[in-house]
């Protein structure tokens, strides 16, 4: 095992599990700017990872009860569908450099929008709930419809750059079902969610040869400690403070991403 990529592991592993959201942003960065993985297989790679450690914790919050598997489905008939076309159109491009481009540029824009979504965490939510009763009918009635649009967006960024199902698929639930979602059903239903898009967007990955297993495994070995040890200081930090340094972590990343 390589050192290196199993202290990278060990590293997002504590990341997520003291933050719960966001931390897995990182992955794909440090494989590329620290690592020197190609954007393609750093990818691909990481969305692998993502699948592996989300089937465990979904398989959890399904044995709790808390996923809203409605919610799942709907966003699942816009996401997956979006993943196999990115996949698709990402496979008709050639040219190496315009691809690793691409990706590089896509994954800049996405740790953006999840640095701005950490930061907004808990507020979007106070800012649905006082919409007027008008509003909030007119917004019920048209949930389905939009649940299916923003899997749809999270299929495409997902499929791009491997990141996206976490701090901006929990905001963007938030926002969709305020008054439904608890806390526990948020994460739960975020994760479960997940699973089959990372899989999906991962299969594409694998077909087009951007999966290195070795280097899989080897992230594997220190991010499952890592969860644990992260989950265990969890209750001892403050996610008020920590999200904010890792928003700002995500943010200067991305930054660097798009102009480098």
């Amino acid at each position: 095992m390589d050192l290196a990529h199993g202290l990278s592991g060990l590293l997002v592993g504590l990341l997520v599990g003291m933050t719960g959201v966001g931390g897995g942003a990182l992955m794909a960065p440090i494989l590329i700017l620290v690592l020197g993985v190609s954007p393609t297989t750093a990818v691909g790679t990481d969305l692998w990872f993502a699948a592996i450690t989300k089937m465990v914790g979904g398989a959890i919050h399904h044995s709790l009860g808390e996923p809203d598997w409605t919610v799942v489905r709907r966003l699942a008939l816009g996401s997956i569908p979006a993943s196999i076309v990115t996949s698709l159109l990402l496979s008709q491009i050639d040219t190496g450099q315009i691809r690793h481009g691409l990706i590089i540029a896509a994954l800049g824009v996405i740790l953006l929008l999840t640095a701005g979504a950490t930061f907004a965490w808990g507020r979007v939510q106070s800012m649905v709930l006082a919409f007027d009763a008008p509003v909030v009918a007119a917004y019920r009635r048209r949930q389905p419809v939009l649940t299916v649009a923003a899997g749809a967006v999270l299929g495409i960024m997902v499929t791009l750059t491997s990141i996206g199902a976490g701090a901006l698929g929990a905001v963007m639930l938030m926002a969709l079902y305020p008054m439904r979602m608890t806390a526990q059903r948020l994460v739960g239903t975020d994760i479960v969610h997940a699973v089959p898009l990372t899989v999906v967007a991962g299969l594409g990955h694998l077909i087009m040869g951007n999966v290195d297993w070795g280097l899989l495994g080897s992230l594997l070995v220190g991010s499952v400690p890592g969860i644990v040890l992260g989950s265990l200081l969890a209750t001892r930090l403050s996610a008020g403070i920590l999200r904010p340094i890792l928003a700002l972590v995500l943010a200067a990343t991305g930054l660097k991403m798009i102009f480098s």
